[in-house]
């Protein structure tokens, strides 16, 4: 996010590209999607966020990961970028910050060197750097998912899911997403940022439009209002670090505030830092208590599995992480001229590393569309990255996770799906609006 968030999907709604597939602008395409089948290798483009929103990416992935797993695409906006879809490849780039550097974005944007288009934020992240000034930033805030603080933490967690659930209501359907995902986890980034409590879902909200598609009827309409409610973020925050400056606590606004690394940065480093903290917390965990409800009555043998043996809960978890990867991929960009491959890439080329692909590869994960809570490598899945930029907050995930599931077994006999789940339009974020549940309590 070294700019104002410009996902892929923009450029492909906005670019006519050289090469593409078929409609690739997304939201303006009109019919049913193609089979991958019927396509030529050359025009398939993962970037196209109807892949995502309709499911159907699983198909294309697996064709580019037989056929050409290191896949060359070329937009007027965005340039020349390439899709990583095997595990070893993409492992090889997230482990290489030398080679390929997270500085210029962590999602498809502008070639390097490209002026922003007139308007839009000019945001950094730590996210988006490479060491050392990344390990002087993250360090500062990494404290608050210490080990130690996450324990202090389960209590908390485990009372407020507690909660949550005891008021689901029994034998009519509600939506999953909204009643149980996104309180829990905002009510989570609410403390983590001792944000005003009645305030928080201003957090989603936030978290939601950092990387949205403007489209009529959408999230946000224009890159105009998404620039005006990140900056009522900014404004927001500001005044939250205002006040902690002089009564300093343990949230991360303080962290930030007192930390010499961060206390001096400028509106939008700060801003890029809090909307990655925001989407980071919010993001990942909600879409993987979404995906792990529809996963287990996808496979009702797992669920049965779980059920019978709730010591498998851990394993579950990391394998739900795996199954339903809550972030498509991220970005890296090429420092030099270099190879992955076989394929020859030039400096400047971005790389997208399929997390979703990788964590589909055969190679690697034996029938790997399949949930199998007893998975022996689960936990070797890409969802939370390699190397410098792996997850900071990827055990205070897995702690919600745990626990959310724990109190759901010993809640209900059934928690049932009544339709298929309304889904992000995004190739970015892979996630759910909406997910229509019953649930069942138990005797």
């Amino acid at each position: 996010m070294s700019e104002q968030p410009v996902s892929a999907e923009e450029s492909t709604n906005q670019a006519s590209t050289q090469r593409r597939m078929p409609s690739a602008e997304g939201a303006e395409q009109k019919g049913p999607l193609p089979a991958a089948a019927d396509l030529a290798i050359e025009d398939i483009m993962m970037v196209n966020p109807r892949l995502f929103s309709e499911h159907r990416w699983a198909e294309y992935f697996a064709r580019l990961r037989a056929e050409d797993p290191v896949h060359f695409n070329e937009t007027d906006l965005a340039g020349r970028f390439w899709s990583l879809t095997r595990y070893a490849d993409i492992k090889k780039v997230d482990t290489d910050w030398k080679n390929f550097s997270s500085a210029h974005g962590i999602t498809l944007g502008f070639p390097v060197g490209a002026e922003l288009p007139e308007g839009m934020l000019n945001i950094t992240t730590f996210i988006a750097m490479d060491p050392p000034v990344h390990d002087a930033q993250r360090k500062t805030v990494a404290g608050s998912v210490a080990p130690t603080n996450l324990g202090k933490m389960e209590s908390l967690i485990r009372e407020r899911a507690c909660k949550v659930l005891d008021d689901l209501p029994e034998g009519e359907t509600f939506d999953w997403v909204e009643t149980v995902s996104i309180e829990l986890t905002t009510m989570m980034l609410a403390t983590l940022f001792d944000f005003p409590f009645e305030d928080r879902r201003k957090l989603t909200r936030w978290s939601d439009i950092t990387f949205a598609i403007p489209q009529p009827g959408g999230l946000i309409e224009t890159n105009e209002q998404r620039r005006e409610e990140l900056l009522e973020c900014l404004q927001y925050f500001q005044r939250l670090k205002d006040e902690r400056t002089k009564n300093p606590g343990h949230d991360l606004v303080s962290m930030m505030a007192h930390g010499a690394d961060t206390k001096d940065l400028s509106p939008m480093e700060y801003l890029g830092n809090l909307l990655l903290l925001i989407v980071g917390g919010n993001d990942t965990t909600r879409n993987t208590m979404s995906g792990s409800v529809y996963a287990l009555n996808k496979f009702p043998d797992q669920f049965a599995k779980l059920a019978a043996n709730p010591a498998l809960i851990p394993q579950m978890v990391a394998e739900v992480i795996r199954w339903q990867t809550p972030l498509s991929y991220m970005r890296r960009t090429a420092n030099h001229d270099t190879e992955v491959g076989g394929k020859q890439i030039k400096k400047g080329d971005q790389m997208l590393m399929w997390y979703i692909s990788g964590n589909r590869d055969e190679a690697v994960f034996a029938d790997a569309d399949r949930l199998d809570i007893e998975r022996p490598n689960a936990r070797q899945h890409l969802s939370f990255g390699f190397g410098v930029h792996r997850c900071m907050g990827n055990r205070l995930a897995e702690l919600q996770l745990r626990i959310l599931w724990e109190e759901l077994l010993q809640r209900f006999e059934k928690i049932e799906v009544q339709a298929e789940p309304d889904r992000t339009f995004s190739s970015f974020v892979n996630g759910y609006t909406r997910l229509p549940v019953k649930v069942t309590r138990k005797a």
